[in-house]
């Protein structure tokens, strides 16, 4: 057993998500092991690792690679001149006032550490444009 096998097992059985009473009755563990059994196996060296896990981790969270174009290939139409972009699920642009926005532009962070979003989110963009969030803090007491 490698080391990152070895040191991914323990971690996840100290954090119980093999127990039978955690989410997904363990299988959240036993998913995360198979990840990381493929990933070893692979035998990346430390830069192509940290290459891999950068882009695996972009992809993962639907994040593109490469700049948004705004090109009408980029759009599926969700309802009636309202679209969304199809590479960045955030992204969206209305007939209405013709303009593209992201609605997770700002992320409002409570006193808790809770995040979200709401209605003062929406970041109007221009194209090309590369996805990015601004994290807004409230002030803690």
């Amino acid at each position: 057993m490698s080391n990152l096998v070895e040191f991914a097992r323990k971690e996840l059985e100290m954090a119980g998500l093999f127990d039978s009473d955690s989410d997904y009755g363990g299988d959240i563990g036993k998913t995360v092991m198979e990840l990381i059994e493929v990933f070893d196996k692979q035998g990346h060296s430390g830069m192509s690792a940290s290459l891999c896990v950068s882009i695996l981790y972009k992809l993962l969270l639907y994040t593109p690679l490469t700049p948004l174009t705004g090109e009408d290939n980029e759009w599926l139409e969700i309802e009636k001149g309202l679209w969304q972009n199809k590479r960045c699920p955030s992204v969206f642009k209305d007939d209405k006032h013709k303009r593209a926005y992201d609605i997770n532009g700002k992320v409002f962070v409570d006193k808790d550490g809770i995040d979200y979003t709401n209605k003062e989110s929406i970041v109007y963009i221009t194209f090309p444009y590369y996805p990015k969030t601004e994290y807004i803090y409230e002030e803690r007491e």
